[in-house]
């Protein structure tokens, strides 16, 4: 998420805060410090605002919580998880790739509801064997209920809920089609997104209640991220069984590394070529380096003709390269990840096939949307 402010480490994995949330922090704290007030009034209000704090960042935990059981289950089948972030509506563990199978996607969206329900019956245990009372019993009710309520939400059977990915993995398993099971359970999420956005609306019209505005920022959320996780599905849908080699650019901007810079100049800059940047290669075609059109500038004119490409060319690191039978979903990942625009391609014998534009993905995207003429 854009603007989030990076806290630290949980467990190794990088732990955000988005701005939203203290926001809601500071309403929770409010909300719950003045109900202690006026449920125990022998507290001073000071110690009511300090009690609902501790209650929000107890609540706040829980939800951390929930989210490493994802996190932690993701692991355990061998999925980097990148980042936890908490955000207005909660938090979110950002994984690395999905699950193999659709029982492993299930275990993974079942985790978090699981750990939920777990600190609402740790929580409920502690209050009745310690037989709390006062505003201590008032804050384990509030820990629980609410433990409670994040793992049956979440269980709401639509994306982006943890529900929703049950019902992906569900589907899944029964088609044999992991596309399909996103975009089943992604409409779903968008019919529940419809009825909160309505049991926000039609109560706030017809008799003001404010309270219901929170029905319309949750029913908006789901409505949004259900239609991505639809949209992101259909492209993956698009790009199975493609490779890095059948997005390929033609003409891809190649040179010899053997070349003397007058022969690069005059065969590749100015006989109209717009590319600004060429892949080299060697006599077994092999990449070895890049050169660019400004790299002519640091070499006098006159040497040109006996100084050749490949004293003037920058290394490529191997990691800046894909291999041409990488699938190329994963290809695009790797592109938005790095915020690249191109990307070599190479065969397994380090041979260059040519360069990958992302622009060539979303052409070929559009190519296999377009219906086929009768």
């Amino acid at each position: 998420m854009n603007g989030t402010i990076r806290v630290g480490n949980l467990f190794g994995i990088p732990f955000y805060i988005h701005p939203s949330w203290f926001l809601v922090l500071g309403l929770v704290t409010w909300s719950y410090s003045s109900g202690l007030a006026a449920q125990f009034p022998q507290l001073s209000a000071g110690l009511a605002l300090l009690l609902g704090l501790m209650t929000a960042l107890m609540l706040f935990a829980s939800v951390v919580a929930h989210e490493l059981g994802h996190s932690f289950v993701a692991i355990g089948q061998g999925i980097d998880v990148k980042s936890i972030t908490l955000f207005i509506f909660g938090g979110l563990a950002s994984l690395e790739k999905e699950s193999k199978t659709p029982s492993e996607a299930f275990w993974v969206a079942i985790a978090g509801p699981m750990v939920s329900l777990l600190l609402c019956g740790i929580v409920t245990a502690i209050g009745v064997t310690t037989a709390a009372s006062g505003p201590l019993a008032a804050i384990l009710g509030v820990l629980a209920s609410v433990n409670l309520a994040l793992a049956l939400f979440n269980l709401i059977p639509g994306l982006p809920l943890d529900g929703g990915n049950i019902l992906k993995a569900i589907v899944w398993k029964i088609t044999g089609n992991p596309y399909k099971g996103v975009t089943f359970a992604s409409r779903v999420g968008q019919i529940f997104g419809w009825v909160a956005i309505l049991s926000g609306v039609v109560p706030l019209l017809l008799f003001g209640n404010a309270g219901n505005f929170w029905n319309l920022l949750i029913g908006f959320f789901l409505l949004q991220n259900a239609g991505n996780s639809a949209q992101f599905a259909r492209v993956q849908e698009k790009l199975t069984g493609l490779t890095a080699e059948d997005a390929v650019t033609h003409d891809s901007p190649i040179v010899s590394a053997n070349l003397t810079l007058r022969e690069f100049a005059d065969e590749r800059v100015i006989s109209g070529q717009n590319w600004h940047r060429f892949l080299v290669t060697d006599d077994d075609g092999q990449l070895v380096g890049a050169i660019a059109v400004d790299n002519l500038r640091t070499i006098p004119t006159a040497l040109w003709s006996e100084t050749q490409v490949k004293e003037v060319m920058r290394p490529i690191t191997e990691s800046t390269t894909v291999q041409s039978d990488q699938p190329l979903l994963e290809v695009m990942q790797l592109l938005e990840q790095q915020k690249l625009s191109v990307l070599p391609v190479i065969r397994e014998n380090g041979v260059l096939v040519g360069i990958l534009e992302k622009a060539a993905i979303i052409q070929l995207l559009q190519s296999r949307t377009q219906p086929n003429p009768a």
